[in-house]
């Protein structure tokens, strides 16, 4: 969690409908039993201290070395840096700029990740959202598509864009490739509104409005 954002100024501390942003985030982590604790890498403790979070009975807040500040950092170099401070057989990662990604959709995906890794059959899982749409390169030229053989979109082979909502992977994956994502991945499909990762001012503007919504939806039930 960054103490600065390069297009949303203070992005991760900014209220979203009352909330600060990373608040969103927590509690879907908080209200998953399965997770024993929640790690927040941070360079960004006294904020975090002036908006009321501090460490916790499952929450603990790892300072981020300064060699690892910037935007310019990996987050795989991040993430070896947590896995080689924090042992644990399963890791979940995510980003407070996930703010609709809902518990649900977080057990469904570590359920899937277990029955994968107890097959043999994968070895890590990230979130995708399904694309159906004609694509063009920069020249004009189509990409997953005949211009002169025009079909229903919904006919198209889909494409799975990977959407940074949630990653999970074991110690033994990353090692593998020293990477979140391992030889044997798991596509966990999600919706386009759930998989909303706050990158610039419109998708913030978008969050906003699905926020408004969500909310909407629950005080009529």
């Amino acid at each position: 969690m960054k103490l600065n954002s390069q297009r949303v100024s203070g992005k991760n501390f900014r209220d979203l409908r009352g909330r600060p942003l990373f608040r969103w985030i927590l509690e879907s982590l908080l209200a998953i039993d399965e997770i024993d604790e929640i790690i927040i890498n941070t360079d960004a403790r006294q904020m975090l201290a002036q908006k009321g979070l501090a460490d916790g009975p499952r929450l603990r807040i790892r300072d981020r070395k300064p060699e690892l500040c910037g935007d310019a950092i990996s987050m795989n170099r991040i993430l070896a840096d947590d896995l080689e401070a924090v042992e644990a057989g399963c890791y979940v990662m995510t980003h407070t700029t996930n703010p609709m990604l809902t518990p649900r959709t977080i057990r469904a995906a570590l359920a899937r990740y277990r029955d994968g890794m107890a097959r043999g059959t994968a070895d890590s899982l990230f979130t995708v959202t399904k694309v159906q749409a004609r694509f063009y390169r920069a020249d004009g030229s189509a990409v997953n598509h005949d211009p002169q053989n025009l079909i229903q979109t919904q006919d198209l082979e889909p494409w799975y864009e990977e959407n940074s909502n949630l990653f999970i992977f074991s110690r033994r994956s990353f090692a593998a490739t020293g990477a979140r994502i391992g030889r044997a991945p798991i596509l966990h499909e999600m919706s386009k509104l759930e998989a909303i990762d706050i990158d610039t001012p419109e998708d913030w503007a978008l969050a906003e409005a699905v926020a408004g919504m969500a909310r909407r939806a629950m005080e009529a039930a």
